[in-house]
């Protein structure tokens, strides 16, 4: 497998963790989620440094442009932790599956 799916498997499967854990409770769960969603940070560093297919580009964009404010929300407190941790997971599916357009 590539470094550059391998970001991106990772960062999925972060998004699924701190959804999961925001659905179980964001306050009580907060310090860890701030900690995964750090991880992805640096994640999403080295993937601004690759070449990233066209067939995927879109979904990249169209993510990255909702991730902003999803991680900004999940930094303070999200208004809707279920809302905010579907959209987490929804994500997280999202790549998951279309990591398979990067070879």
């Amino acid at each position: 497998m590539n470094d550059t799916k391998s970001l991106v498997l990772d960062i999925a499967m972060n998004l699924n963790r701190v959804g999961n854990w925001a659905a179980d409770g964001f306050v009580e769960k907060k310090e860890r989620i701030v900690t995964f969603l750090e991880n992805n940070s640096s994640y999403l560093k080295e993937l601004e440094k690759k070449t990233l297919p066209d067939k995927f580009k879109k979904t990249y964009s169209t993510f990255i442009s909702e991730y902003k404010v999803l991680e900004k929300e999940g930094f303070s407190q999200p208004k809707d932790s279920m809302d905010w941790a579907e959209k987490m997971m929804t994500w997280g599916n999202i790549l998951t599956h279309r990591a398979n357009l990067i070879q």
